[in-house]
This record gives C-alpha cells, sequence and structure tokens, in this order.
C-alpha cells in the first residue's frame, strides 16, 4: 500500500516567535526529535535572512536536523549537496517570497525529480505564502485583490504540482482576494479552490485536509455551477480584459480551525467531539 500523501500549506505569516503551532505540526510530521528537515530558499530575495529564521524555529521546535538548499538559478539544483540533502529529509518547506523564483530554478529540475520522489514515499511537504502558491500544478502568479472577478484580475502559470486540480490563494482574508481566486478558477479551470489566511493552514493528508491555526480556509466549489459567461463567449481567448465574469451556483465553505474537508467528495466536516 503506497503512503499517504502529506502537505501543510500555509496562508503566510505564521506565528514564528511564540507557540508555532502550525509550524510545530510539521515538525511532528517530520518525525518529532529525529525530523531532518530541509528549507528551500528559492522563493526569497533574502535567502540567508530566511534560512537563519527557519533554522532557529525548527530547531527550537525540536527538530534533529535543519539544513537550508538555496537554488538561486538552475546550476544550484543539480549541486551535488543539496540532493543528498534532499534524500535524507524526512520534511521538505519552501519559504515565502516569489512564487515565481520557485518555479524558475527548481520545476523539471533533477532536485525537483528528487524532492518529488521523497514527496510520493510519504514525507512531508510544507510552504508558506509563495511555498503555498507553488502547490497546485497551475498557480496564481499574481493579480489585483479586492475586487469583483474580472479576466484581467488574475494571471497564471505553472505551478509544482503536489497538489493537482486546484486553485490556493494566501493571504486571502487579509488582503481580500475572494475576487481573484473566482477570476483563477474561471479562467483556469477547476473544480475547487481554497483561499488560506495568514497565520492558517491547510494540513492535507491522502484525500483529506484539517484546518489549523487563527484564521480560516474558504473553499470555492464550482462543481455544480449552473452557469458561467465563458460558456456563452466560448473561449478564454474571447473574453476581453475589462468584462466582469459571471458564475452562479458556485459553493462556499468557510472552514475555522479543526474543520474537515474531503478532497475526493468535495465534503466539508465539522469537528468531532
Amino acid at each position: 500500500m503506497a503512503p499517504l500523501q502529506q502537505l501543510v500549506i500555509i496562508g503566510g505569516a505564521e506565528d514564528r516567535a511564540g507557540d508555532c503551532q502550525i509550524l510545530r505540526e510539521f515538525v511532528r510530521r517530520a518525525g518529532g526529535r529525529s525530523a531532518q528537515i530541509v528549507v528551500l530558499t528559492a522563493a526569497t530575495s533574502e535567502p540567508e535572512e530566511a534560512g537563519k529564521t527557519y533554522i532557529s524555529v525548527f530547531k527550537r521546535l525540536g527538530a534533529a536536523e535543519v539544513q537550508i538548499v538555496d537554488t538561486r538559478d538552475r546550476q544550484d539544483a543539480e549541486k551535488l549537496e543539496g540532493l543528498l540533502a534532499i534524500a535524507q529529509a524526512s520534511g521538505i518547506f519552501f519559504t515565502g517570497g516569489d512564487q515565481t523564483r520557485i518555479v524558475r530554478a527548481i520545476k523539471d529540475t533533477i532536485l525537483d525529480d528528487a524532492i518529488r520522489k521523497r514527496f510520493h514515499a510519504g514525507i512531508v511537504v510544507g510552504g508558506t505564502s509563495a511555498g503555498a502558491a507553488i502547490m497546485p500544478n497551475q498557480m496564481i502568479v499574481d493579480g489585483n485583490s479586492v475586487s469583483s472577478p474580472h479576466a484581467d484580475l488574475v494571471r497564471m502559470g505553472e505551478g509544482m504540482g503536489f497538489l493537482p486540480n486546484v486553485v490556493i490563494d494566501q493571504h486571502f482574508a487579509q488582503r481580500g482576494r475572494l475576487g481573484r481566486l473566482l477570476s483563477a478558477l474561471l479562467l483556469e479551470p477547476s473544480v475547487l479552490g481554497f483561499g488560506i489566511d495568514e497565520n492558517t493552514a491547510m494540513v492535507v493528508e491522502g484525500d483529506e485536509f484539517v484546518v489549523m491555526g487563527e484564521g480560516a480556509v474558504t473553499v470555492v466549489d464550482d462543481s455544480a455551477t449552473t452557469h458561467n459567461n465563458l460558456e456563452k463567449l466560448g473561449t478564454v481567448e474571447k473574453v476581453l480584459t475589462d468584462e466582469p465574469l459571471a458564475v452562479l451556483g458556485v459553493k462556499l465553505h468557510i472552514l475555522p480551525q479543526r474543520y474537515r474537508f474531503n478532497l475526493r467528495t468535495r465534503e466539508a466536516t465539522p469537528p468531532i467531539i
């Protein structure tokens, strides 16, 4: 039987100084006091500072070893020391920053292949902010916040594909990104969209995730929609850039801590008391 795949997908600005509930769960899933964690700093323009921060917090939470793999370009993704670190890792963590940096430096490299093998072997992969954005196979590259859905509101690009056929947006409530997420779902047809608040995480195991942290995960399920104006226009290419997008019959869930969601059945469940 294949091991269950594990992801800790964080909406950004997670607690790194207090109880560190979410990062504590990541370390626990990586093996607790025997955890061998690799932090990937490709997204950030300040890799040394980000690396020191996560070394400090993961060590404080009890991890046995924390290593930094800094891939500033694709040549770095071929270095032997990085490949050896991934081969021994029990947890892999992507920092925040710019999600396009991660894809540009790591996607389809030897390092990417090594990460994927460890992930499919059952080790936990986590990411915050930009590290959350990369999780689908098609990710939000950028887009305006606090707006109703429009064709030009969001730009999509290739992600890393750890959680395929969904769309993920981060800093969700704090930056008012519901319109952006709806636009992404319409323009890059997927059934499920997830908006993750800051200091909040989707903790995925197999076909299910549980919410952890102080905010909520907003689930947009468009599997049973009755109409959208892309159907009328025929193709995405025919939509004018300033044209409002319409969608009818979307199902919305707001899931705070301990609520669960099944990715296969698309059903949300309250906590078991």
